[in-house]
């Protein structure tokens, strides 16, 4: 994964993220608020072991001996011979497990100074304990452990060069500690959770994914709007709007397909239902008729047809009463706007779409539509649910496959892409729609470069087909 994957990632969660960091930050900072404070009292001890003689030699052993027993008395602090004697001068209700639970002993390497630490609730009980144990400690270790067998003092001297005194402040819970824990803490299950999820989704959100199932190119993408179901025809209403221009720059590419034949017809379909394929097919049919093209807008999806609703057309006549012989073409194809633009609808819901779409009528339309217009479109039910659009993406030029931003998986588009190729159909690329803001960034429409010039060849050599199609007029 590259950084830019890593922040595309991050864009996409990072509502997630944001959440597990201040969830985690939170639960952290109620921990510490609930949490009984705990205080810490310390003592410090000085050990030397004493000479018999000022020479230097014993002097430097002395001083070795006490930095080697000062490791070994780090364990005696918290042993029963010690505390024991602290729980029966202070009468503490605790055992010597308890007690040895919440003091602490360490000595730095090379050092003859011993730290002892005691955690209590109540700071002056803290102190307390502390100063009992430094002074039980002192008396075991001189009176006990290093008394000289043939009598006499301990050659052992162990001074309390910093007693302990009432804390102040509690140690535990630390708040602000707590907190930038809890924080990084939530911060880093933020960003697992997120890459946890890229790699559980499947679903096809950006061009990458699209190139991981198909080498078949992604024609366009349009954006995200959520007032399409209530305003569809945006090349029409807001002619200046980022999407319309999206649909203008898709009928160039799409010009660029298949420039060996000057007239033209092809499918649009999806692997699922509601990927925005009929919205898409009228406003690429206005943007067609736009350059001058005389367009034909077919409804072929014979069970849920949407064009007449879009177009605002009537619809009751159409497609399925041309294909059984009950109307003729200019009987039900209906002029669209001030261009060289018209609609077939769908007209009856026929009870057999397959047939009626694969049977010798449906070719012998295609060759009379392909014929008087220039280019014709037909919309055509999804490729999953129903065979419709496989089947009449083999009488056509081919299917253009929609694939919505988040909608279908990848291994749906594969098996709707197999869907046509299993009947001989081809795909002629993927459209790209609802494509949110954020991942923009990730798609790029399909050129071709001139390898001297780097002129931008599906512009210019679409621009030349307009310009063709409309001296043909």
């Amino acid at each position: 994964m590259t950084l830019s994957d890593f922040l595309r990632v991050l864009r996409r969660s990072w509502l997630l993220v944001l959440t597990a960091t201040f969830a985690v930050g939170a639960a952290a900072a109620a921990t510490a608020l609930i949490t009984p404070p705990t205080y810490h009292a310390a003592a410090q001890v000085y050990v030397s072991v004493q000479t018999s003689t000022p020479d230097v030699n014993d002097l430097a052993q002395g001083s070795n001996a006490a930095q080697q027993k000062v490791n070994s008395y780090v364990r005696v602090v918290r042993s029963a011979s010690v505390l024991q004697p602290v729980i029966d001068d202070l009468h503490l209700d605790t055992t010597v497990t308890e007690l040895a639970d919440v003091v602490t002993a360490k000595a730095d390497v090379d050092s003859v100074l011993l730290d002892i630490g005691v955690d209590d609730g109540d700071p002056k009980q803290a102190a307390r304990i502390a100063a009992g144990v430094t002074k039980s400690f002192t008396a075991v270790v001189t009176g006990l452990l290093e008394k000289p067998t043939a009598g006499g003092p301990s050659l052992v001297r162990i001074e309390t060069v910093q007693p302990p005194i009432v804390p102040e402040a509690p140690s535990s819970p630390n708040l602000p500690k707590y907190v930038a824990l809890g924080l990084a803490f939530g911060l880093a299950l933020g960003i697992a959770a997120a890459l946890v999820r890229q790699t559980l989704d499947s679903k096809v959100r950006t061009r990458d994914d699209v190139e991981r199932v198909t080498s078949v190119p992604v024609l366009g993408a349009i954006g995200f709007d959520a007032s399409a179901t209530t305003n569809p025809l945006v090349v029409q209403s807001d002619p200046r709007n980022p999407r319309a221009e999206a649909f203008r720059s898709l009928r160039t590419n799409v010009q660029f397909v298949e420039l060996d034949q000057q007239r033209r017809s092809f499918t649009i379909t999806s692997a699922l239902p509601s990927e925005g394929k009929s919205t898409t097919a009228a406003n690429l049919a206005i943007t067609m008729a736009e350059s001058g093209a005389r367009v034909v807008l077919v409804d072929a999806d014979l069970r849920r047809p949407r064009v007449a609703e879009i177009m605002g057309v009537e619809g009751s006549v159409g497609l399925s009463d041309l294909l059984i012989g009950h109307a003729e073409l200019d009987d039900v194809t209906l002029p669209w706007g001030r261009g060289g633009l018209s609609v077939l609808p769908a007209g009856q819901i026929p009870p057999n779409p397959s047939e009626l779409l694969g049977g010798v009528a449906m070719h012998a339309l295609v060759e009379q539509l392909t014929a008087e217009y220039d280019v014709v479109i037909f919309d055509a039910p999804p490729l999953l649910p129903v065979t419709d659009a496989a089947i009449l993406s083999r009488v056509t030029g081919g299917g253009m496959v929609i694939s919505s931003a988040g909608k279908a998986t990848q291994k749906q588009l594969a098996a709707a892409l197999d869907a046509l190729d299993s009947v001989g159909g081809r795909a002629l690329g993927i459209i790209m729609t609802m494509v949110r803001t954020k991942d923009s960034g990730a798609y790029t429409t399909y050129y071709a470069q001139e390898p001297d010039t780097g002129v931008d060849t599906a512009t210019s050599r679409g621009r030349r087909l307009a310009d063709r199609a409309a001296t043909r007029t």
